[in-house]
């Protein structure tokens, strides 16, 4: 099988959908003959055209908004934000309109869109165009939200997205862009809400998203040379969540660490941890939930104080161990 980089497999993904399907198109800013911020789009213009490959203002809300009003004539636009920082502007027409107006109009409308974005540190771009703003999202009835951490996953779950008819927020870390792994080069689709399990172990389950997940199977490979066998489970999809396999794994291990990239304070771990407290598995917990995430503080521009912000492998292996005392 071919190998794909995250990128690519974005880009396959889109392509392969929007040769299927007329009403598929893309909307974003300097998404054309320039590619987009990060190249995703790069070539796709010369397929398929100015007409679905569109260039739009640099108005996020203005965007969103587009994507919505097309989305309920029927069209099934994929809606590309340079970072996911700029959210924070079509905010009011995610959270108000798009992830509302199915249940205000009874199920007779529908908003099949999806709104696709670069997300996390990592690549200098300081406090405005490196956070990991998911949690927010997760919070919001109506919404589903994606976060894929390899090429293959990345590909099948934004099949899975574009033809989901409820709007779907799907985060792309920035330094998984470059990551690669084996890829179909057939189409094929990762149901919405099945997690995966990156590693099997019986001494600790990790529940790592995105970039985490990587650092997590590191920290893994590093811990296993000393006898401690970790399990990583990466959910792909917070909304809808896996519980069940979240839950099986804890069953299995008696110990959690969650790792995430965003602030760990309001956190998306909190909610797996909460998920953990009620049900069956704390039972069997032999040792405190312990979580990992970011520092409640501004992304720094500086490389040293940006790797700081955010948990690295060695916090992960030292929190394993921690875990494995019982501290």
């Amino acid at each position: 099988m071919r190998e794909l980089t995250y990128l690519e497999a974005v880009r396959e993904a889109m392509s392969q959908e929007m040769r299927a399907n007329e009403d598929v198109f893309i909307l974003g800013e300097d998404i054309g003959v320039y590619g987009g911020a990060f190249g995703v789009t790069r070539g796709m213009i010369e397929e398929f055209g100015p007409e679905r490959i569109r260039n739009t203002p640099i108005s996020e809300a203005a965007i969103s908004g587009t994507a919505i009003g097309a989305a309920l004539t029927g069209m099934r636009p994929i809606l590309e934000l340079q970072f996911s920082d700029f959210i924070t502007i079509a905010m009011d027409n995610m959270v108000n309109q798009a992830a509302k107006l199915r249940y205000m109009y009874g199920g007779e409308g529908k908003v099949p869109m999806v709104l696709r974005t670069p997300a996390g540190s990592g690549t200098g771009a300081a406090a405005q165009h490196s956070q990991s703003l998911e949690a927010w999202m997760t919070h919001v009835p109506g919404l589903k939200v994606v976060q894929p951490s390899t090429a293959y996953d990345a590909k099948g779950l934004l099949k899975a997205a574009i033809d989901d008819d409820n709007p779907v927020v799907f985060y792309e870390h920035k330094l998984c862009y470059r990551t690669k792994s084996d890829v179909p080069e057939e189409v094929y689709s990762i149901p919405l809400g099945k997690a995966d399990i990156k590693r099997e172990g019986s001494d600790l389950t990790i529940v790592a998203t995105a970039l985490m997940v990587h650092k997590s199977l590191e920290a893994a490979v590093e811990l296993a040379k000393e006898g401690i066998s970790v399990e990583v489970v990466d959910p792909r999809t917070l909304v809808p969540l896996d519980e069940e396999t979240i839950i099986k794994s804890v069953k299995k291990t008696g110990r959690l660490i969650v790792a995430h990239e965003a602030v760990k304070r309001g956190g998306f771990g909190g909610e797996i941890a909460s998920i953990i407290a009620e049900s069956e598995a704390f039972d069997y917990l032999d040792a405190p939930i312990k979580r990992l995430g970011g520092k409640a503080v501004p992304i720094p521009y500086n490389p040293e104080l940006e790797k700081a912000a955010i948990p690295q492998v060695n916090d992960i292996i030292e929190a394993v161990k921690e875990t494995l005392k019982g501290v």
